[in-house]
């Protein structure tokens, strides 16, 4: 008699589709936000896994703040004409055009926090009850308390406070009109989990994760992608660099690392040896000791 061994892939896997599933079963308008990183791919795979050979029961959402990467952008653009699965974007120049927010001025101006509002009126418009993301409780200290189903207020407002308990991977998706719930398939994995998963899986990723040159510069300590998005000036000194991005966001935001990991197995030995979080290369999370929290509270992903 034959015996299968379930690995603790195999069990973060089953946990996602679980979850997944869960929404579909529980909501009416879910959404999967997507923004063409590797932890949202891997949320579309699970997705795969969990309805094929039926069309997803949600569209992907993507919050397009106009200074992403064009590797990400042609990634998305790619695997969605691939997978046949409708494609919603919000627009962050929309919302400034429109005067709902006010673009950031200064040398380290950034469209990131400015998501937000793009986001909500998202929501609002296509009336989304549930948003599947991306985030992991290993990334950051906010995220880490942060629950699976996680109940956004009538203002996409998360007080951690009012977050329920999930015994025996039991979800209450029950909300009133106007709130929403952030669900969150992947919290338990780590970055490696991911990798690991990725490798596994065979999953093709955007370019930028693996080893390359570019241009970069050192502000605040991190090395930048050179951009006119980051508002350069004489003080900047542009060099080239061989590196790779740990996590993928706004280029205004997200610094690289010096890397020659051109391989999975490559990136694989590289994370297990660091010691800093894949969120170190974020500025936005450097505003303040708070930064992620309080972004959560105003409506952030």
């Amino acid at each position: 008699m034959s015996t299968y061994n379930f690995d603790y892939l195999d069990e973060l896997e089953a946990e996602a589709i679980h979850i997944l599933r869960e929404v579909a079963g529980q909501f009416e308008k879910p959404a999967l936000l997507f923004s063409g990183g590797k932890d949202s791919i891997t949320l579309v795979r699970l997705a795969e896994k969990a309805f094929r050979p039926g069309k997803f029961p949600f569209p992907l959402v993507h919050i397009d703040t106009g200074h992403n990467f064009e590797e990400t952008i042609s990634y998305r653009d790619q695997m969605v004409e691939r997978i046949g699965e409708k494609l919603i974007i919000g627009s962050v120049q929309e919302s400034i055009d429109q005067g709902k927010v006010v673009e950031q001025t200064g040398k380290n101006a950034s469209r990131n926090a400015l998501q937000t509002v793009t986001l909500l009126d998202t929501i609002a418009k296509y009336q989304f009850d549930a948003c599947i993301g991306g985030a992991r409780r290993d990334e950051e200290k906010a995220r880490a308390k942060e629950r699976i189903f996680s109940v956004r207020d009538e203002f996409g407002q998360w007080d951690p406070k009012r977050q329920r308990p999930e015994l025996w991977n039991i979800y209450n998706g029950k909300i009133h009109k106007g709130e929403n719930i952030r669900v969150f398939p992947i919290s338990n994995w780590t970055e490696l989990d991911v990798w690991n998963y990725i490798r596994r899986e065979k999953i093709d990723l955007p370019s930028i994760y693996f080893s390359h040159e570019r241009d970069c510069i050192t502000r605040n300590g991190q090395l930048m992608a050179a951009s006119p998005f980051l508002n350069m000036d004489d003080e900047d000194v542009v060099e080239r660099k061989q590196v790779r991005f740990r996590t993928v966001g706004d280029m205004s935001c997200t610094a690289a690392v010096e890397s020659d990991a051109t391989l999975i197995d490559d990136i694989i030995s590289e994370i297990s040896a660091s010691k800093i979080s894949e969120r170190g290369a974020r500025m936005d999370d450097k505003v303040s000791e708070a930064a992620m929290e309080d972004r959560k509270k105003g409506g952030y992903f």
